[in-house]
């Protein structure tokens, strides 16, 4: 019960800080600087995300997951090639399930 008014509470926080930005910075100049920081943000975000999911730590000792390794690299291969999202996030499921199952 105690995770649920946690979840709760953090979805709350994150709406309300949400609306807060965008109402403060409704209709105001950005900053050239600014702007190219904000613009790095997501690509930080999704770079941490897949790096904590690629290294991870077993028996306290830091291992690279394999499948999720693979995944990554056919996902990044695909979108390369293709430039198109969705179905190269597609190929990197794929891959990554395949490495799973068969390694």
């Amino acid at each position: 019960m105690l995770n649920w008014i946690l979840i709760g509470l953090l979805a709350v926080s994150t709406f309300l800080s949400r609306i807060i930005g965008v109402s403060v910075m409704a209709g105001r100049e950005m900053n050239p600087t600014l702007r190219l920081y904000f613009s790095y943000v997501p690509i930080a975000i999704m770079s941490a995300l897949i790096v904590k999911q690629i290294f991870i730590t077993t028996n306290e000792q830091l291992v690279i997951s394999l499948p999720v390794l693979i995944a990554c690299l056919a996902a990044a291969v695909s979108i390369k090639l293709t430039k198109v999202f969705l179905p190269s996030v597609v190929i990197g499921v794929l891959f990554g399930l395949l490495a799973r199952y068969l390694f």
